[in-house]
């Protein structure tokens, strides 16, 4: 098992972790010609957020990466696996699926819950349109995860499948230090409804990574729930890539909770491809110490009536940052669209600091879109009410 630092990765890793894993030919080279597009990218593609942007505080000489890592489930989260012993639920430790949960109920409804390794044997028409659905060109680490991803998760509901209880997914890093570089889908089909969990975590590894991207596709007429707490230690480092394909008269809520890492770093596309398809995407970050948040939020306007609505949250204190950059793009055949973008920061420390960068592109008329950022501190004269009301200045 070859281990490299990020700086260092060639195509003899690729060769690695494809043969190590049996993978089509297909794949292999759309590893390949991914890896020559990510030595060629910048780290941030905009010049209008590059100067903004805390990507390159991830030094890529000190994270390790391998096509394989220790698979031993850390301590720290016993107690939260035990809470879900029984539930429908997938375990990801480093590039390893630990455990794996679904009943046999969902089971004959279709339902499918597995590793990418898995899906690419049993699944493979569907893994591939997902896989080569991904434009490397778009940014760095999309580049680079389709070149180099050594684990993953697939999520699949049929058609007419109304699935009320959760599904868990729990990805830790792994205590050998080695990053997780890993490539998730979710295919929901049309007439369908899920509600999925993600949680993140890791233990105290400086420099060590989750770097993730992840396809979503919903069919028509299909509902899906999205929760993604992010609780890893903030010794850690976290880029994830996310693209949302979204079908007629359907809608997927997403809820985004960043607690950990010293750096996290979201690029989130959402793609309204029909007519009435909707978005509501909720994210809310809590910063202490030296972290820093990166989010790119992008919701694309492609079909008639389509609705989106995108609300960022942040509350920093001591040295944490948090920077924010929405758009709203509505294009030529978006007519009667609705867009709300709106960024929001409470500084509760003098050395915190927020930007927040929203931005509109409407491409026709009779459309609706408006965006809004405020950054302020905590408001002195409130403050002096509550105080006069007996609480203390620290509550």
């Amino acid at each position: 098992m070859e281990q490299i630092a990020l700086s260092s990765i060639q195509n003899s890793l690729i060769e690695e972790i494809s043969s190590s894993r049996n993978e089509p030919d297909w794949l292999k080279e759309y590893r390949k010609n991914s890896l020559s597009i990510y030595e060629g990218l910048p780290v941030e593609v905009s010049p209008l957020y590059n100067k903004y942007t805390d990507a390159k505080r991830m030094d890529p000489k000190k994270v390790s990466i391998s096509s394989n890592s220790d698979s031993k489930i850390p301590d720290f989260l016993s107690r939260r696996i035990d809470e879900m012993k029984n539930e429908t639920r997938i375990i990801q430790i480093g590039s390893n699926i630990s455990s794996l949960s679904i009943s046999d109920e969902l089971k004959a409804k279709g339902v499918i819950v597995s590793s990418i390794d898995d899906a690419l044997k049993q699944n493979n028409e569907i893994i591939q349109n997902a896989i080569q659905s991904s434009n490397s060109n778009e940014d760095k680490y999309t580049a680079l995860n389709n070149a180099a991803f050594n684990s993953g998760i697939f999520v699949y509901i049929p058609k007419n499948q109304i699935i009320d209880e959760q599904i868990h997914i729990l990805s830790c890093l792994s205590e050998d230090g080695i990053s997780t570089i890993s490539r998730n889908v979710i295919v929901v089909e049309d007439n369908a409804k899920a509600n999925i969990v993600q949680e993140l975590y890791s233990p105290s590894n400086e420099h060590q990574a989750y770097l993730e991207l992840m396809n979503t596709n919903i069919g028509a007429n299909s509902h899906l729930d999205v929760t993604t707490l992010q609780m890893m230690d903030q010794s850690s480092i976290n880029f994830s890539t996310r693209n949302t394909q979204v079908a007629q008269d359907s809608k997927i809520n997403w809820y985004l909770g960043l607690f950990g890492a010293m750096l996290s770093r979201y690029r989130i596309d959402y793609h309204l491809n029909g007519t009435g398809a909707q978005t509501n995407d909720s994210e809310v970050v809590f910063g202490n110490n030296e972290q820093s948040f990166d989010l790119n939020t992008v919701v694309n306007h492609n079909a008639k009536s389509t609705e989106g609505r995108v609300v960022e949250k942040s509350i920093l204190k001591n040295k944490s940052k948090s920077l924010f950059k929405g758009m709203i793009k509505i294009n030529e055949n978006a007519a009667h669209s609705n867009s709300f973008l709106s960024g929001r920061s409470i500084l509760l420390d003098k050395d915190a600091k927020s930007d927040a960068i929203p931005g509109l592109e409407i491409l026709t008329n009779d459309v609706k879109a408006t965006h809004s950022a405020s950054v302020a501190q905590m408001d002195e004269e409130q403050i002096f009410y509550l105080g006069t009301r007996c609480l203390s200045k620290a509550e």
